[in-house]
């Protein structure tokens, strides 16, 4: 066999492994401002805008951060890093879940804030103290039922987009940039059984009716034939105040805690006389 054909063979073979060779990447993924994702574009939130959002959210130690459509993981790095929460991003994109966690190990809370891959929609978040997003107001408006089946007193707070008639607690701005807080209302609507000792009288009882659309609540108590209206009801998170006037002119202040169908807490009189109350929800 002539060194020509021997030739010819070897560049041949050569450039067959060329072809078989896998190619390798140009470049590392690098995120781009309005680059499609499943349901949005990604646009990233100002840094001062996370600080707002979770300071909004009174954020400390103890809590555990779900940052719904995580991105680059900025949201719950920050909130590792920063406040000192455990804190989970729950990312689509299986791309962008690799940059965000580069980006934990970067910021050195690799151990404290973890991006996954995962769909928001599908996803279990009820252990979360504090959800943060920044998604369109149809997506809130697709998580609000199940948002509002978390446990009372969750914080809620979104970038740039509220959830429509459920008005948020708090909205802060920042440089021409929103930010809105909700708190998870706990569900006291209906009627209620209640109980008060102390406060200058033996053991009373009457029944308390409350009108609640989310943390907005009004109401009357029945005072015998009479229907006093509530003054000044709140409810926030699990924590609900309200007050009324009694029969013999005395203003009653009430100040407790739900937990489920049952509430209790302290009442003062405008005398300074205190006692204690509960109901239960009949």
């Amino acid at each position: 066999m002539s060194h020509a054909i021997l030739r010819g063979a070897a560049l041949a073979l050569a450039f067959a492994m060329l072809a078989a060779a896998p190619v390798a990447s140009a470049q590392p993924f690098k995120p781009y401002v309005g680059q499609q994702g499943k349901d949005v574009v990604w646009v990233p939130t100002p840094d001062e805008v996370v600080e707002r959002m979770l300071n909004m959210a009174q954020t400390k130690p103890e809590d555990y951060v779900i940052d719904l459509g995580a991105g680059d993981g900025k949201i719950a790095i920050t909130a590792a890093k920063k406040f000192g929460a455990r804190a989970l991003g729950v990312e689509y994109n299986p791309e962008m879940v690799s940059h965000a966690q580069s980006n934990a190990r970067a910021a050195g809370v690799l151990g404290k804030a973890q991006i996954v891959h995962g769909d928001i929609f599908v996803t279990d978040f009820t252990k979360a103290t504090v959800i943060t997003m920044y998604l369109l107001p149809s997506l809130n408006m697709k998580l609000r039922p199940q948002i509002l089946a978390m446990r009372p007193g969750t914080r809620v707070v979104a970038h740039a987009f509220n959830m429509e008639d459920w008005e948020p607690d708090e909205t802060s701005d920042v440089d021409g940039r929103r930010a809105f807080l909700w708190i998870v209302p706990a569900n006291v609507n209906g009627r209620w059984a209640l109980e008060l000792s102390g406060g200058g009288g033996s053991s009373e009882k009457l029944s308390l009716n409350l009108d609640q659309k989310f943390q907005k609540i009004e109401g009357v108590a029945y005072l015998g034939p009479v229907q006093a209206g509530l003054r000044e009801p709140r409810l926030s998170g699990f924590r609900i105040n309200f007050a009324y006037v009694d029969n013999k002119s005395v203003r009653r202040d009430f100040t407790g805690r739900v937990t489920g169908n049952s509430m209790e807490g302290s009442f003062r009189t405008e005398s300074g006389q205190e006692g204690r109350w509960s109901a239960t929800k009949k």
